[in-house]
């Protein structure tokens, strides 16, 4: 019966091609005038609102929940249960009042985040996990916290990240 369903937007069963080769896992909801990028991934239950622009290598994890009109650089990563809003005052139910978030290329927003309506996260930045973001997360700086405050830079996030890599594999040998 799922063959002869048509698809209305609502994403059920295990995997899902789409165009350019990106895919997405059932159920999640794709919504109408949605741009997808090439080489994406959509977790489970995932809500992608209207007109949402994903670039390129996205990967969105499951339970994300993404606005009307949210818009997303390439090689974007948005991790498990984040939210991106776009309505300041809910509920306004008028678009034209809305203020969609727009993530940079590169940038890293941790399971469990919120981005508020209205803020931008900058190119090769991180938002840390179960983070509120409540003002513009500049280019290449890494903030956590309720509000998200300032932690370090993207260099001295990489490393740290590289150094747990190294110490993992080590400890994996051993």
């Amino acid at each position: 019966m799922r063959d002869q369903m048509k698809n209305d937007g609502f994403v059920s069963g295990q995997r899902l091609e789409l165009e350019r080769g990106s895919v997405a896992w059932g159920p999640c909801h794709i919504g109408k005038d949605t741009i997808i990028g090439d080489n994406c991934t959509i977790g489970a239950l995932v809500h992608l609102g209207r007109k949402v622009i994903l670039g390129h290598e996205c990967k969105i994890q499951g339970g994300a929940y993404i606005a009307d009109a949210c818009v997303l650089g390439d090689r974007v990563f948005l991790g498990p249960n984040s939210t991106l809003l776009n309505d300041k005052y809910p509920p306004s139910g008028n678009s034209r009042q809305w203020q969609p978030v727009h993530i940079q290329n590169g940038a890293v927003i941790g399971g469990g985040a919120t981005v508020i309506a209205g803020c931008s996260v900058g190119q090769n930045a991180v938002l840390g996990a179960g983070s509120t973001l409540t003002r513009n997360l500049p280019d290449n700086e890494v903030w956590a916290g309720s509000p998200a405050v300032f932690l370090m830079m993207r260099n001295t996030y990489d490393e740290k990240q590289l150094q747990l890599k190294r110490e993992s594999a080590s400890s994996d040998v051993g």
